[in-house]
């Protein structure tokens, strides 16, 4: 049975070449960095929030699949929700000196 990736496809262009190959670039997967090496920025926001406080965490160089670890192993240690988006870990509420503290802990030396 044919494998039919036309999800792949979506937005090329047809042709009537009968060799012709579709060329799909996937990214690499980013190599995440040691925990003693990753820079991490954690900070408070209330900005586009409707003026509830959050905790940031900002400067993870990684997979996507390793900040979302990183961010339910926090959101479970402080006991509130939060979410992962476009590289910046989210914690509800103001836990900026607790998140600092349990990312020392956990060996992110580089964070302030």
């Amino acid at each position: 049975m044919k494998n039919n990736d036309w999800k792949e496809r979506l937005g090329m262009v047809y042709s009537t070449n009968p060799d012709f190959q579709y060329e799909t670039t996937q990214e690499p997967e980013v190599e995440t960095l040691p925990k003693e090496k990753q820079r991490l920025r954690v900070s408070i926001e209330r900005r586009n929030r409707g003026g509830k406080v959050v905790t940031l965490v900002t400067g993870f160089v990684g997979s996507d699949t390793d900040l979302k670890e990183l961010g339910k192993w926090l959101k479970n240690k402080c006991g509130v929700g939060g979410s992962v988006k476009d590289g910046e870990l989210i914690v509800q509420g103001d836990f900026k000196n607790r998140v600092v503290e349990l990312l020392k802990e956990e060996g992110y030396t580089q964070t302030k």
